[in-house]
């Protein structure tokens, strides 16, 4: 019963999270119909929707979710290149999220002279950095097909679970070690920005308090809403990441639980592309409304 409801869940997951993306490439891309160009903040989040929604739908495609479904069992083709892409999805949806909490801390930074040099590069840097996340996990990832195999057939179970499983052998410990000093790089970059944010915030409320300034102008309280948005998106996959890597350990651990660790290893690979697009529609709704009513109020 548990199995099923965890079953149950990852397939929650992929179909909220799969719409979610959607609308959120929809949302951001939509507006170079009627701009000149795409804002750099748009590129970087039409590609962590891509990223999100490849890593959700290669799970709906390659892995057992549902036991009543029938299906084959996968390939070893099938399971390299799933294994594949669903690393270089990750790497990128890493990259990404590193490059948004940058560009927002940039973005925040005091000076006009920051500013404007800033506003004229931005976007060829963002657009190179984006490009340059892709190139990066497909470079990185490239040898690991060579490590996946097939799921191992059973001559005693012909319907055990570990027919249906890709497995993963011969990945040395330094290969280990250098994948994981990448992940430990990108998430240092985002804890510095993050908490240089939080600093500049505070200074910055502590400041509009001291001087008693009601009135803020849109810019600013835009730039705020959006850097509290980061922040929470951030904070998001730090934590779902360090769960999955405790979550990793007891799988490795206990035998026993394999199973149950492996369905609970998934839902949490799947949480943050499902949560960042459903994060970040609900609070650029909830932004247009404030402004909205704080201009409707203004005019009264």
């Amino acid at each position: 019963m548990e199995m099923l409801a965890l079953q149950i869940l990852l397939l929650c997951h992929v179909v909220v999270g799969t719409v979610g993306n959607i609308l959120q490439f929809v949302h951001n891309f939509s507006r170079i119909l009627t701009d000149s160009r795409l804002k750099p903040i748009q590129v970087i989040l039409i590609n962590l929707a891509v990223a999100n929604a490849i890593m959700l739908l290669l799970f709906a495609y390659s892995y057992d979710m549902i036991d009543f479904v029938p299906r084959k069992p996968p390939t070893e083709v099938k399971c390299k290149l799933a294994h594949f892409f669903h690393l270089v999805a990750r790497g990128t949806i890493m990259c990404s999220t590193c490059v948004l909490s940058t560009y927002q801390f940039v973005t925040l930074v005091p000076g006009n002279w920051a500013r404007v040099m800033f506003r004229e590069i931005s976007p060829k840097v963002v657009s190179y950095s984006c490009f340059s996340c892709w190139l990066f996990s497909i470079l990185n990832n490239a040898y690991m097909p060579m490590y996946v195999s097939g799921p191992q057939k059973s001559h005693n179970d012909s319907d055990s679970k570990d027919n249906w499983i890709c497995s993963i052998s011969g990945v040395s410990v330094d290969m280990n070690i250098l994948r994981f000093s990448h992940d430990i790089i990108f998430l240092s970059i985002m804890a510095w920005t993050s908490v240089s944010m939080v600093i500049h915030l505070h200074r910055h409320h502590q400041r509009m308090n001291h001087i008693h300034k009601v009135n803020q102008n849109n810019r600013g309280h835009a730039e705020t809403r959006a850097a509290h948005t980061i922040l929470m998106l951030v904070v998001t996959f730090v934590s779902l990441y360090i769960l999955n890597c405790i979550s990793i350990l007891l799988h490795i651990s206990f035998v026993e639980f394999r199973l149950w660790t492996r369905y609970v290893i998934n839902l949490l690979a799947l949480s943050f592309p499902t949560i960042s697009p459903l994060l970040l529609i609900f609070r650029d709704c909830k932004g247009h409304c404030s402004v909205h009513i704080m201009s409707v109020w203004k005019s009264m």
